[in-house]
């Protein structure tokens, strides 16, 4: 989930903090819906799980995109400008983006015949363990003292961990 910053020879302006703290904010909540789309899916294979996850993400990605421009429409007593509209439409891909590696594990696991609910298992401990480091590195960035940067940390990693115990007591 690192916040690209557009180099040199990139022909996109570098990410407002403003920008890089929304993609975040998307990466965070992409991992907690994939993995909460794991844990409720009751898909008979792993391919039909990746397809549920993404799915359902891209769903929240256009409910998102969409509420956004309304906003703008409500707030702003106008049409929202094309610019606007092209930046919501091409933002926020992180809530997507961010569940692939777990997705990875559930079909690599999957792969390695492992049934479908120890491969989703080994997914959700992913996401926790991503959304861990997530947590260890907005606290770090956000200059945050040790105890504070593990409590960040910590927080962060209870979502995974309650969501995986939530997996084990539905399935």
């Amino acid at each position: 989930m690192r916040s690209p910053q557009a180099g040199p020879a990139s022909s996109r302006p570098p990410k407002s903090p403003h920008d890089v703290q929304e993609a975040t904010a998307a990466g965070l909540y992409g991992i907690i819906v994939s993995a909460a789309v794991m844990v409720a899916s009751h898909a008979p294979t792993a391919s039909t799980t990746v397809v549920t996850v993404l799915a359902t993400l891209s769903i929240y990605w256009a409910a998102e995109r969409y509420a956004r421009i309304v906003a703008e429409r409500i707030h702003e007593g106008h049409r929202p400008r094309w610019e606007t509209v092209r930046t919501q439409l091409t933002s926020g891909w992180e809530m997507i983006t961010a569940s692939l590696l777990p997705l990875g594990v559930l079909v690599v696991a999957w792969l390695l015949r492992s049934s479908l609910r120890t491969a989703v298992v080994a997914a959700l401990i992913c996401s926790t363990v991503m959304l861990c480091l997530a947590g260890w590195r907005i606290g770090r960035e956000g200059r945050l003292s040790l105890v504070e940067q593990l409590i960040s940390t910590a927080v962060a990693g209870l979502f995974g961990i309650a969501l995986i115990g939530l997996k084990t007591m539905l399935h």
